[in-house]
């Protein structure tokens, strides 16, 4: 896969992070969808979920790194989970997904790193699981992105050890994003990307379910925000000059829900998830490695024992509707979060990305949005 850089004077050799919450697109009062965010608007919003990031720049050269997504609070080895993948462009190297498709589910932590470092990312899952466990055999999920163009990611500088670290520091709550973890070196439509996450709540008469996503950000295509052209108001898109150059990358998203979901109909969410990613102006190009994993956490259903026989209580096909559309809002929004989270960053060969116009782009869009009438609150009840 192909990642491309914009060159410039080398400005900052380290970028902060940015907290949930924070240098948000929200937080210039922009409307969102319909449906309501949790309270972090954030994948932690799903009780349970935890997230940890290791963030790698001690050198000029170094701008990767590793974030961990630990879908239940107790040993996921024993209490299997859920699960349903959907490939919207399979350019791309996401470990362990056979396995999630022939049983319906994971039984690890998600590991994302960059591309050549997915054989660490295995690897330090299966030691952290073995550690736990009296087991011979381990399912390790990995997704990456290519980050060659910031970071040297010919030094494979993520190790196994900085993967375990990541799954042992996970923690709820606030979950940050930008340029932090696997998003450290990455970019999105020609701006500095990285992570994003982002939330919905079902309303009560549907259920009350809530559902979270997390995305590793690294593609291209023309910008949209909210169904306004950003990228062609901007005059920037990366194949502006010569259609169809430049735009090869991929995108990781992790949909978990509350909900009890069986994997098929998971599937089906992570289906919708490429929806979200299209209305952000994503193409899922020739080069881009563009996957989707689903998980239910809903108590009743995680898979203990062997797994041989389980009972399970799951929502109809007709439920579904609702869940959906949480996702497709969640994962355009937490892409948008990880542009508007980021922050400029140089790196390799004192190669600069920049970061969105963040009050520009907002200013777009909220005249797009005066005009039509709509109000930030106006969500569905």
């Amino acid at each position: 896969m192909k990642c491309f850089v914009l060159y410039g004077v080398a400005l900052a050799l380290l970028v902060p992070a940015t907290a949930s919450g924070s240098g948000r697109l929200r937080d210039y009062g922009v409307s969102l969808g319909v449906m309501k965010t949790g309270r972090l608007n954030a994948i932690t919003d799903v009780k349970g979920v935890r997230v940890g990031q290791v963030t790698l720049t001690d050198k000029p050269d170094m701008r990767t790194g590793v974030t961990a997504i630990v879908p239940v609070g107790k040993n996921i080895f024993a209490n299997k989970v859920p699960a349903g993948v959907y490939v919207g462009n399979g350019f791309g190297k996401m470990a362990g997904i056979s396995q999630v498709r022939e049983l319906g589910n994971i039984e690890t932590p998600i590991v994302l790193t960059n591309t050549l470092n997915v054989a660490e990312g295995i690897a330090g899952i299966v030691e952290y699981t073995l550690e736990q466990n009296g087991c011979s055999s381990v399912n390790a999920v990995v997704g990456e992105t290519n980050d060659s163009g910031l970071n040297n990611i010919r030094a494979r500088y993520v190790s196994k050890e900085n993967v375990k670290d990541a799954i042992r520091n996970a923690k709820d709550g606030p979950v940050e994003e930008g340029c932090v973890g696997a998003g450290t070196g990455t970019k999105a439509f020609g701006y500095k990307a990285g992570i994003g996450t982002a939330s919905r709540v079902l309303p009560a008469s549907m259920g009350g379910y809530t559902v979270g996503v997390l995305v590793q950000a690294n593609f291209g295509g023309v910008l949209q925000i909210a169904g306004v052209p950003i990228g062609q108001l901007l005059g920037k898109y990366e194949f502006r000059d010569r259609i169809m150059q430049d735009v090869d990358g991929s995108c990781m998203i992790v949909v978990i829900t509350d909900a009890p979901v069986n994997s098929r109909n998971l599937e089906r969410m992570a289906k919708r998830a490429m929806l979200g990613l299209a209305q952000t102006g994503g193409i899922a190009s020739n080069g881009s490695g563009d996957y989707a994993i689903a998980l239910s956490v809903a108590e009743e259903n995680l898979i203990t024992g062997q797994g041989e026989r389980y009972e399970s209580s799951v929502l109809k096909d007709d439920d579904m509707s609702g869940l959906f559309l949480a996702a497709i809002e969640a994962t355009s929004e937490a892409i948008w979060n990880a542009l508007f989270a980021a922050e400029d960053m140089t790196g390799y060969k004192g190669r600069t990305v920049k970061a969105i116009d963040k009050e520009k782009a907002a200013k777009l869009i909220l005249k797009a949005q005066k005009a039509t009438g709509l109000q930030s609150e106006d969500t569905i009840k």
